[in-house]
């Protein structure tokens, strides 16, 4: 049942209906004294709805409901509805195996940790006195930090069980972990690890979904509103533009830049990141994405675009965002089927913020960038730990000494 059949119904109920010469009289929703005239001969309403869009409009739906009502010999009323149920569609959910990564995922998390730190390269240190810590010690204390949501004095015991499990080279002590959010170094390390990390899933994920959402923060900026007169202030936080898998929900693909950067000039250096690891069948995204060179960029990369439209769009653009706009027009229900694999990415974030905080404690800038990019990998690792489960996928990340070879190269 569309909306305008719907409020059909509601004019039906809640409205008298006249009749002159033929033609309908049903009175206006938004003022009292508006009154239009419907002629179902002819099929016209002198409403707006109908005359602008040529659409069949409310008052044509509320009067041919009031026709169906039948008039009994006691003066009571008996109306002729149809009444259509759409079934609910369901999702199995394999509760065994979702039991089964929930309960080691803890211990199972260190060890994938631990494998996709190998490919971390290591600095050459040739000064004097204490070798510093290692950068692979490094991002594994950085993840493990932000995965256990601990504060940095409470993580310290933590981190002495990973040493002694192994997966430490030494004691890295809590408050020491502070100091490596704080260091640029790791922020593209950090972003090609989230690619590595989603790797052995790329047997299963050929359709993503791209959108953005902020993490907020500690911090507060002021300005002084001239028009008003008066300094205000609000929350800084960070924004972060991802791409993900809509069968598993990992993250493929992140950037992370000012938080007032636009959502469209995004999407292709996600979906060219994506394609470097996975085969694209095809992206969805919002409205904020609808633009010819995202569709393009779908297209080099071998898949289709699913981009939702404006309302205001026309197609006379040309190229693929022509052709996609008329595939909306003409057959928008298996448009749709497709579009709306994007709540996937919206979970995601959900996902993310429930468990691992949608806030980040972080103050200075970079440091705030590598806890959000964190994140992200501790939502990776998690995704792999349930596939494991379920699809029987073996953690494998492919291609060690060739990402190393990359990584080094970012870190000089």
């Amino acid at each position: 049942m569309e909306a305008r059949e719907q409020r059909g119904i509601i004019i039906a109920a809640t409205c008298r209906i006249g009749r002159t010469n033929g033609v309908f009289v049903v009175p206006s929703q938004s003022a009292a004294d508006r009154k239009y005239e419907v002629n179902l001969e002819r099929r016209t309403c002198t409403c707006p709805d109908c005359q602008e869009g040529g659409f069949k409009c409310k008052h044509q739906f509320a009067v041919e409901i009031t026709l169906k009502r039948e008039l009994g010999v006691d003066g009571s009323i008996t109306e002729t509805k149809t009444l259509s149920v759409t079934e609910k569609k369901v999702y199995k959910q394999d509760w065994r195996a979702y039991n089964h990564a929930q309960a080691t995922e803890k211990p199972r998390f260190q060890v994938l940790l631990k494998e996709l730190c190998k490919t971390v390269p290591e600095r050459e240190f040739n000064g004097r006195g204490r070798q510093p810590h290692t950068y692979r010690d490094s991002v594994f204390s950085m993840i493990y930090k932000v995965y256990s949501t601990f504060s940095s004095r409470r993580f310290s015991s933590d981190l002495l069980d990973a040493y002694e499990r192994g997966h430490l080279s030494r004691t890295v002590p809590g408050i020491k972990v502070n100091s490596f959010f704080e260091n640029p170094v790791f922020t593209p390390i950090l972003k090609r690890m989230i690619g590595t990390s989603a790797m052995p899933l790329k047997v299963v994920e050929t359709d993503f979904a791209v959108d953005s959402s902020g993490f907020s923060t500690c911090k507060f900026e002021r300005w002084y509103d001239e028009k008003y007169g008066k300094t205000k202030k609000q929350s800084v936080w960070v924004k972060a533009h991802i791409a993900v898998g809509v069968k598993t929900n990992v993250i493929t693909a992140v950037r992370i830049l000012d938080k007032d950067a636009g959502d469209s000039p995004q999407f292709k250096p996600l979906v060219r990141a994506t394609a470097e690891n996975f085969a694209v069948n095809e992206v969805s995204a919002d409205k904020a994405y609808a633009s010819l060179e995202n569709f393009e960029a779908v297209a080099e990369c071998g898949g289709t675009g699913f981009i939702a439209f404006k309302g205001n769009a026309t197609g006379g653009i040309g190229g693929l965002f022509e052709k996609m706009f008329h595939y909306f027009q003409f057959r928008q229900g298996e448009f749709l089927e497709h579009y709306h694999k994007r709540s996937n990415v919206e979970s995601t974030f959900s996902a993310v913020k429930r468990k691992f905080g949608d806030a980040v404690r972080a103050k200075g800038d970079v440091a705030m960038v590598n806890e959000v990019l964190c994140k992200f990998l501790a939502h990776n690792l998690c995704c792999l730990i349930q596939e494991q489960e379920e699809l029987g996928i073996a953690p494998v990340f492919w291609g060690g000494k060739e990402k190393a070879s990359e990584l080094a190269q970012l870190a000089v």
